[in-house]
């Protein structure tokens, strides 16, 4: 069964790092891309960061300068390092795959999130 699963969340001090991981697992296809997104209480789904197959990053102007996407390969695991983190990066973090089907369209899967506080 395909999934996709976070860890590495938890408090932190404002100034502090964590990184963040997750792994894919039985998905058959090329992953494509690998996405951050985090979403804050009362808040929509934002999209932090990305990592495609061939090594493009992009980045939220939030977090540009302070975090960093990284992952094998194949993309079945990817990284989200986070320094400098501040009150207003406190969110549920979800990791999204985006596959490719043999229609020739795209799948997704979604992770359950992981929660990242930052507070002293």
């Amino acid at each position: 069964q395909a999934q996709v699963a976070e860890s590495g969340g938890g408090l932190v001090q404002p100034g502090g790092s964590l990184n963040l991981s997750c792994a894919a697992s039985g998905i058959d296809s090329p992953i494509y891309v690998m996405r951050w997104h985090r979403q804050a209480p009362g808040e929509q789904r934002e999209l932090v960061a990305a990592l495609t197959a061939a090594g493009s990053t992009n980045y939220a102007d939030s977090v540009k300068g302070r975090f960093s996407i990284s992952g094998d390969n194949a993309l079945n695991t990817v990284y989200l390092q986070m320094n400098s983190l501040k009150p207003e990066d406190t969110a549920v973090y979800y990791c999204e795959a985006i596959f490719g089907l043999s229609s020739g369209d795209y799948g997704r899967y979604w992770g359950q999130g992981t929660q990242v506080t930052v507070s002293s």
